[in-house]
């Protein structure tokens, strides 16, 4: 597993820290996007982001040296066929099903037959994607939390079609990128897997008692960060998944 080549489709706020994730982990990684301005802003991200690869040296988290040869492995592009060429390339393009299927047609076109296609889809059926391809048996679900350097999370989402070696190869990857890989079941006519079906319910309650006049959403959030020692509370978990960490 070494020696796997990596891409990512999409440089926003989770593909950037995904392709930052599997540059520091050791992996020759190539991140694409169309939008040249976002290309930019993950560029900087990565490296001096609340968390880039600079705080993690101050932090005492990577060497100088580390993060250095972290950014000489990570290369950026607008070509959707730098990525193409890679062993495993993680889709993270917005979470449009539309959208998502189209970068699968267009990525299994492009990709030799051996290259596994993941999702990080937030809930949206890997059977879908794997349906307009050639490779089923290669495509699978690879669902990460924000912030991507940090959270261990690593919610892995298996198709019937889905290869053991294929699900095997993204276990080892993502236990090399210090993730805790757990292996569910697509469930198709349910949106959100397993973490987010459980979280959209309790986020759903939080805002009903917001709805109430019972507490103000920074009320709920420190409850719940006090009560259950989240690190973030609901809203703000919301706030830094969309738009991303801010410098502290």
């Amino acid at each position: 597993m070494d020696d796997l080549r990596l891409g990512v489709v999409g440089a926003g706020v989770m593909g950037s820290g995904i392709a930052q994730t599997l540059a520091q982990s050791g992996y020759d990684t190539v991140c694409c996007d169309v939008v040249e301005e976002v290309l930019e802003k993950a560029r900087v991200e990565v490296v001096s982001g609340r968390y880039g690869l600079d705080r993690a040296v101050e932090r005492g988290k990577l060497t100088r040296e580390e993060a250095d040869a972290a950014v000489a492995r990570l290369h950026f592009s607008s070509s959707l066929e730098d990525v193409a060429s890679r062993d495993l390339v993680i889709e993270c393009v917005p979470e449009s099903l539309d959208l998502k299927i189209k970068v699968f047609r267009d990525l299994d076109g492009l990709a030799g037959p051996d290259t596994i296609l993941a999702s990080n889809t937030s809930g949206f059926p890997v059977t879908a994607l794997a349906a307009v391809t050639e490779r089923p048996e290669r495509v699978i679900g690879w669902h990460w939390a924000s912030p991507a350097p940090v959270m261990r999370f690593a919610e892995i989402v298996v198709t019937p079609s889905t290869g053991e070696d294929t699900t095997e190869t993204v276990r080892q990857v993502a236990t090399r990128c210090g993730k805790n890989p757990v292996v569910v079941q697509d469930f198709p006519t349910q949106w959100g897997f397993v973490a987010n079906r459980i979280y959209f319910a309790m986020i759903r309650e939080a805002q009903r008692v917001v709805d109430a006049g019972i507490a103000s959403p920074e009320d709920v959030n420190q409850l719940m960060t006090d009560c259950f020692n989240w690190p973030v509370g609901p809203f703000a978990m919301i706030q830094g998944a969309t738009s991303g960490w801010k410098q502290e």
